[in-house]
């Protein structure tokens, strides 16, 4: 398939041609979301912690003799139903919450979400993405421009996660550029995953061509 190619003035200028292995797929939920599931479970960090009966401090004694009181019976102060006591059922941070995903279902997941970015029209690839000054306002500057693009007129809405934005080869002066603009996400291509294909508006691809190699090396030989 054909797509566009436009320069950092939001313009035209060439055109490319781009895998139907890397661009063509068929949406797959079930897939996508198993690994997305998986992805998010290993990424989570279980601090969360409570103690049960047997970690709570006091309770050698028992509060007060079995009978003859009129009060219920109780054999500790340890006892989940009182106030200090265990807590059951609570969270613990030995559980394991990590799910294994096979390199190649990781690998069609990620190509089956761009595939539909791509259908979607929501996929811009533009042309090297070189700031020389580093500075936020010539990035931004940049941006601005991109959102004259017929599709792109919400590139720049400030809004958490709206653009995800990749270089091949990040260098400092593009973090620097980038850094301060809330509603972009900037990673190497090498880092690009499923998550945060799904989790942003857009995707704005920089060189191309590279770009393209990059994919077509890591996602699509059998190994």
């Amino acid at each position: 398939m054909k797509t566009k190619v436009y320069d950092h003035k939001g313009k035209e200028a060439r055109s490319i041609d781009l895998p139907d292995t890397l661009f063509g797929l068929d949406w797959n939920a079930d897939l996508v979301h198993q690994v997305v599931v998986g992805m998010q479970s290993n990424a989570r960090t279980n601090t969360a912690h409570t103690k049960d009966r047997s970690e709570v401090s006091g309770g050698g004694k028992k509060p007060w003799r079995q009978k003859g009181t009129g009060q219920a019976r109780h054999g500790s102060k340890r006892s989940p139903i009182w106030s200090g006591g265990g807590i059951t059922f609570g969270p613990r941070n030995e559980r394991n919450y990590d799910k294994k995903i096979n390199t190649k279902m990781r690998r069609k997941a990620l190509l089956v979400a761009l595939s539909q970015k791509m259908r979607d029209g929501q996929v811009l690839f533009v042309d090297g993405f070189e700031t020389a000054s580093g500075k936020t306002k010539d990035m931004q500057a940049v941006f601005d421009s991109l959102e004259k693009v017929s599709g792109f007129e919400t590139l720049n809405t400030k809004k958490h996660n709206n653009v995800f934005f990749t270089v091949p080869g990040l260098t400092d002066i593009v973090k620097n550029a980038a850094k301060n603009l809330f509603h972009v996400s900037l990673a190497d291509i090498a880092n690009i995953n499923v998550v945060d294909v799904l989790n942003h508006r857009y995707l704005v691809l920089a060189d191309p061509e590279k770009t393209v190699e990059f994919l077509e090396t890591k996602l699509t030989t059998k190994n």
